[in-house]
Formats: structure tokens, sequence, C-alpha cells
């Protein structure tokens, strides 16, 4: 991707493909590929096993020396007492020279560095991102979300969209989101030294790979501001408090994320109707020029995923980012399983990568575990014996659980079987409803006018007024009076 990414600018800058080619050393057939391809969406990976080193423990390193901000200079971990520190955890097996490294580099960030600020100077197009933190009553319960702030500070003006966290997904999703609601791409972004998506380290940046994929999709020059220097960005750190201060309050009330971030873009020209601070024109006069030295979006849009491979326990469940739980099918136990990750939800895919399951993406330290039982259908069926006990019979509809309980064994697995193949030809809600109207019917045959009434649901509607039958009063009376044919 960094060589991608240099082709890309080096185009732009008016290198022809062969100066290109010379100037990377690369067969100029490769030049002309990487510019000719428009999509840079990730690939469904095959599986890699990747080892573990320093990673685990980083986040426990740093708390140690962040907790040395509070304690007198001479009595700080050096690096030889943060690694014998970690030599404790019977799971450690870096060696010294490797937390050595680490700790110096952090260090090195940390260091405060008195900086004279200077006015800049923003032109059209130009954007600065950044995240802040806000209280919201999400679904009935305050809770504190992550909103991303965008600004273009030739304009002022900003746009907001809220997140549960400040990962690459979520960074790349919104974005994405803000531009295709703009209907361009901005040529130049300044975003913070942010782990989510890159980390400048002196002169050299590492940037999430997902976010290096958008980086080259959209064809976008982004410039990480150096540690501390909050100044480098001044329009989207002002504009994140002004947003909480004037938006957020009193707490905003919503249910559904990705609803309530499209009622953000709604009441963008609202939040942007008053005059520049500076320039004193208003804003959305100056955002037009914005506007216009967009660039144009991709005939692809990105696709914002990260795939990997996992692992499922016993019951066909995969753990991601900490201690979420996610369910695939039972069938699926103790193998590997492409999963799907996204910034507000998580797929998981079959054998064939079709999306076996999409469950809303969890967020936070506390376990959580989103089972979805439709997908349990085949496993009950096969042992119909767990059906008083499983997780399918809690979301069934009251009427046919209690029809299904009182069957004998062959009767409920044929209603299970039922249900599985109506879920697997409409869907689970149409199967559902359908043996639910077929039981409260009472025909002799309620599996067979369930299939009836799913094709009704799926097809038609139950609505639908039944066509007027042809008369065949005549045909009566000539067959009665035998007259000869």
């Amino acid at each position: 991707m960094p060589q991608i990414n240099r082709i890309k600018e080096l185009r732009n800058s008016g290198y022809t493909q062969a100066q290109i080619a010379r100037e990377l050393s690369i067969d100029e057939k490769t030049v002309r590929s990487y510019l000719k391809k428009e999509d840079f969406s990730p690939k469904k990976p095959k599986l890699v096993v990747k080892p573990s080193k320093l990673d685990p423990f980083k986040e426990q390193i740093n708390t140690w020396l962040t907790e040395d901000q509070n304690t007198w200079r001479k009595q700080r971990h050096t690096a030889q007492r943060v690694y014998d520190r970690l030599c404790k955890d019977k799971d450690f097996n870096c060696s010294y020279p490797t937390v050595q490294r680490y700790v110096r580099v952090y260090r090195r960030q940390q260091l405060n560095r008195t900086k004279a600020a200077s006015e800049l100077v923003w032109y059209p197009g130009e954007a600065q991102a950044d995240f802040g933190e806000a209280d919201c009553i999400y679904q009935g319960t305050q809770t504190r979300l992550k909103y991303l702030v965008v600004t273009f500070p030739y304009s002022n003006v900003g746009f907001t969209q809220f997140f549960h966290g400040e990962n690459a997904e979520c960074v790349c999703q919104g974005l994405k989101d803000i531009f295709m609601h703009i209907n361009g791409s901005v040529p130049r972004l300044v975003v913070d030294n942010a782990t989510g998506i890159g980390r400048r380290m002196g002169e050299r940046i590492r940037m999430a790979k997902l976010f290096e994929q958008f980086k080259a999709h959209y064809n976008m020059t982004v410039i990480f501001c150096n540690t501390d220097s909050g100044h480098e960005k001044g329009s989207v750190e002002n504009k994140v408090g002004t947003v909480r201060r004037n938006e957020f309050v009193p707490l905003p009330v919503f249910s559904d994320i990705q609803t309530f971030n499209r009622q953000l873009f709604e009441r963008t020209e609202e939040m942007n109707n008053k005059n520049h601070y500076k320039k004193h024109q208003p804003v959305l006069d100056l955002f037009k020029d914005d506007l216009s030295a967009l660039l144009t979006l991709p005939s692809h849009p990105f696709d914002v995923c990260r795939y990997v491979y996992k692992k499922t326990n016993k019951y066909g469940n995969v753990q991601i980012d900490g201690d979420h739980h996610y369910s695939s099918r039972p069938e699926y136990g103790l193998r590997d399983v492409l999963v799907g990750i996204r910034a507000h939800t998580i797929d998981l895919y079959d054998d064939t990568q079709q999306v076996l399951v999409t469950h809303q993406r969890e967020y936070g330290k506390q376990r959580t575990d989103s089972i979805d039982y439709r997908t349990s259908l085949a496993m009950v069926m096969k042992n119909i014996g767990s059906w008083h006990n499983s997780g399918l019979r809690t979301i069934l509809d009251d009427t046919i659980k209690d029809y299904i309980d009182q069957l004998d064994r062959l009767g409920q697995r044929a209603a299970v079987r039922t249900l599985h193949s109506l879920t697997n030809q409409y869907s689970f809600d149409v199967a559902d409803y359908a043996l639910s109207l077929a039981i409260t019917q009472d025909g002799e045959h309620p599996l067979h006018d369930a299939a009836a009434f799913a094709a009704r649901i799926a097809y038609s509607g139950l609505d639908i007024k039944p066509t007027t039958d042809p008369d065949l009063k005549v045909y009566d009376e000539f067959i009665s009076s035998g007259s000869p044919a």
C-alpha cells in the first residue's frame, strides 16, 4: 500500500508512467496496473496465523509509564524494571531489548516540547478530523459515546457522526458517510496522532492497513499531527467542544446510532447557518468553495470492513475485541470462520463466504454475548431432545412454543423441520409468523398450511382479495340435461 500511494502521489504531481517507474525502480506495467485500479476495498483473506510478541502487553506497559507521571522522577519505571515485572506473567516471552526499545520510543513521544504556535493558512477542500466524547441517552440508558468531527477550516463548516469507538473501522465509516453526503472526498486531511488509524513515531508514520486502503481508494493526502500538538488542527479541536456544548445539551436521546447520524446530516445547514467568526461572510457561502475543491468520488464505494479468521468455541461462537462473543452456528464449533468487522456490525460467513449471520458490534470492557438462536434450527432438529431448553424456544411466538410443547418427539421434529425449511426458503420472521397463523386457524394440517401462508406472506401478502372463480353453472346444467356431446 505505501508504494501504491506513492505512485498516486507522483501521478498527481504530473509524473508520466515511465517517470514513475524510473523514480520507484519498478516495472512500468506495475505502475499502469495500479493507476487503472479503482477499487481498493479489502478483500476476503486466507487464514494466516500471526505470532504475537509484545503487543498483548503494551497496554499494561503504557499504564505503568502513565502512572509514573505522578511519581517522583527518581522513582519511576526503568526499562529493566518493566521487563522484570512482565517476566512474572507466564505468557510473556519477549526479550529485554524488545521492551527497552518500546519504552524508549514511548518516552520520546511523551516528552513535552514547547513550541511557538503560528497562524496557519487553510485552503478550500482541506479538512481536519478528530474525536470527542459526549453523554447520550442511548437505548434508554445514559451512555458516553464517541463522536467523529470533520471540519473544513476554510469555511469552518463541520460534520459530526456518532460511534461506539475510535478504531479504524469507525474513522473510515465516518469519513465515507461524510464524503457520500457532500458528494466528494477531501484532497488533504489532517488527523490526530491516533492509534485507531495510525501513529507518528518521529519521522515514521505507521497506518492501520484498513486506513491505508481507504486513503488509496479516495486518493487523499493524510497528514498526522505531531505528538501533543493540538494547535496543528485547531479548527477541529474547537469544533469538538462547540458541538458538545451547543448541540448535545440537553443530552440527545436515540436508540439507533445510524439513524441518529443521518439526522445529524439533516441538521448541518441549521448548525452552520451563521457568519464566519473572522471572515464575516456566511459560512455556507464559503463552504461552496470547499465543495468545488473536492475530489470526485470513486466509481466504487469503499467497503469499510476488516476481515479476519477466528476460531469458534464448541458452541460455534467467536470472541472479538476483548471479551465480546458472537454466534455463528452450532455445527461450526471448533473451526475457523471468516469474520467481517465493521464499525456498527459483525458479519460471520459460511463456507461459501456468504453472510451467515450479522450481529450488532459490541464495545466496552464488559463481557457480552450476542447469540442469534435462529441459526440453531438445524441443530435442534437433529437433537430434538434439546427442544425444551434450547435458546430457539425462547425466541419463538408463544403460540408456536405451546403447540410444539404438546407434540411427541416425531411431531416436534416435524415442526422444527418446517420452521427450518421455511426459514431457508423465505426468512425466519416469515416462517415464525406463518406457522403461528396456521396454528391459530385450527386446521387439520397446520404444518402444510404454514407453507401456504409463508408463500402468500412473501409474494403477495395476506390481505390480497381472492380472484373471482369462473361461473360453472352453465356446465352443470348442460351435463344434467343429458344432451349429447
